[in-house]
C-alpha cells in the first residue's frame, strides 16, 4: 500500500477551464476597471439607485446621472458577494452549484422566431412554444438549468415577461432563469409566483427556485429596469445575473482585453448596487459579450471571439471568486 500524503503547495482544479490570462494580466484588467469606475464612472438612471450609491460614498453627478465608484467600494462588494450560488430546482435532484471552475449547462435564449415543425416555415414564437421548450429541457439530463428560451409573441407585450414565467414555471422541475423581465414590479410578481410554488416568500429565500438576468446597456449604463431588478433581487435574496452584452469594436474597444475592462466595469457596477442594497446578496457574473461583425452589422454568437472573450470572463470571475454565466463558454 502506498501512502499518498497531502502536498502543502498542491493546487487542484475542480472541473474544466480555459486560461486566457495570467494572474498578473487579470490584475491589470482589474486595476484598469477600477480606474474606469472611479474616473469615468457609470451612468445610472434610477433616482433611488443614485441615492444608494451616494449614501454609500460614491461621487454622484445628479445632472448627468454619472456615478463614480471608488475602488474600495468595488472591492468590498466583490468580497461580500457569495463565492458560490446554488440554483435550486423545483425537484431537489436538480439543485445546481455555481462557483469555482465547475461547468454546468443551460439552454440559450430568448428567441423571437422559430421554425415550425409542421410547416418548416419561420414564424413568431408563442406562449405554447415557450411551454414546450421548458418541457423539452426538463427531459434533457445534460442541461441542469432552464433559461427562458423564447419570447411569447402572442400575448400582450406589457405582460409578456409574466406570461413567459407562467409558461416555464409550469413545465419544468429544474431551476428557472428569467432572462427577459422588464421592471422591478414584474420582478416582485415573478417572485410571488415562485413563492406560491414553494410555500411562501420565506421558503423562497431558503431555496430560490428561480433567478433573474439583467443586462446593462453598453457602454457603462445601468438603466431604470436594470437598477430596479437588481435591487428587488437583492432584497428578496434571489440570485441576479448581471450580464453585459458589449460588442467589441462597437460599444466597447476592439481588443479582447479592452472589451473585458468595459464589460467588467458594467458587471461590477451592478454587483456593487446589489451589495449596497443587501450585503451578501447572491450575484452571478454574466456575459454574452461578443465581437461586432462590421460587414453584416450583427452580433455573431458563434464567432471565435465570443468563445475567447467568455473564456476571459470565466477567468475574471474565478479571479474574483464569483460564480459566472457565459454564452458559448
Amino acid at each position: 500500500m502506498t501512502i499518498r500524503s497531502n502536498q502543502a503547495t498542491y493546487v487542484s482544479k475542480k472541473g474544466f477551464s480555459v486560461s486566457m490570462y495570467s494572474q498578473d494580466e487579470l490584475q491589470a484588467i482589474h486595476m484598469a476597471t477600477l480606474e474606469v469606475l472611479e474616473k469615468c464612472g457609470v451612468k445610472v438612471f434610477l433616482k433611488e439607485a443614485l441615492d444608494i450609491f451616494e449614501n454609500a460614498g460614491a461621487k454622484v453627478n445628479r445632472s448627468d446621472k454619472i456615478v463614480k465608484i471608488p475602488g474600495w467600494m468595488v472591492e468590498d462588494a466583490i468580497r461580500s458577494a457569495p463565492s458560490t450560488v446554488i440554483l435550486y430546482g423545483r425537484n431537489p435532484k436538480w439543485d445546481t452549484v455555481l462557483g469555482g471552475s465547475r461547468v454546468n449547462f443551460t439552454n440559450f435564449g430568448a428567441g423571437v422566431k422559430i421554425v415550425d415543425l409542421d410547416t418548416g416555415k419561420l414564424r413568431e414564437t408563442t406562449k405554447q412554444d415557450l411551454a414546450n421548450s421548458a418541457l423539452f429541457v426538463d427531459g434533457l439530463p445534460e442541461v441542469e438549468v432552464y433559461s427562458q428560451a423564447i419570447v411569447p409573441r402572442d400575448v400582450p407585450a406589457k405582460s409578456s415577461d409574466l406570461h413567459a414565467a407562467e409558461a416555464f414555471l409550469s413545465n419544468t422541475t429544474k431551476h428557472c432563469h428569467h432572462i427577459d423581465l422588464t421592471c422591478g414590479e414584474h420582478a416582485k410578481k415573478f417572485f410571488e409566483m415562485g413563492a406560491a410554488i414553494v410555500g411562501g416568500m420565506d421558503k423562497l429565500r431558503e431555496r430560490p427556485i428561480l433567478s433573474v438576468l439583467t443586462c446593462p446597456t453598453s457602454p457603462l449604463q445601468l438603466g431604470d429596469e436594470n437598477c430596479e431588478i437588481i435591487m428587488e433581487c437583492a432584497k428578496a435574496e434571489v440570485p441576479v445575473n448581471v450580464l453585459s452584452m458589449a460588442l467589441a469594436g462597437a460599444s466597447s474597444p476592439i481588443t479582447i482585453a479592452g472589451t473585458l475592462v468595459s464589460h467588467n466595469a458594467e458587471v461590477l457596477s451592478g454587483i456593487v448596487l446589489a451589495q449596497l442594497v443587501n450585503k451578501g446578496a447572491p450575484c452571478i457574473y454574466g456575459s454574452s459579450t461578443t465581437t461586432f461583425d462590421m460587414q453584416f452589422a450583427t452580433a455573431p454568437v458563434g464567432s471565435p471571439e465570443l468563445g475567447m472573450i467568455n473564456a476571459g470572463v470565466g477567468n475574471l470571475a474565478q479571479f474574483y471568486n464569483l460564480p459566472s454565466y457565459t454564452a458559448g463558454g
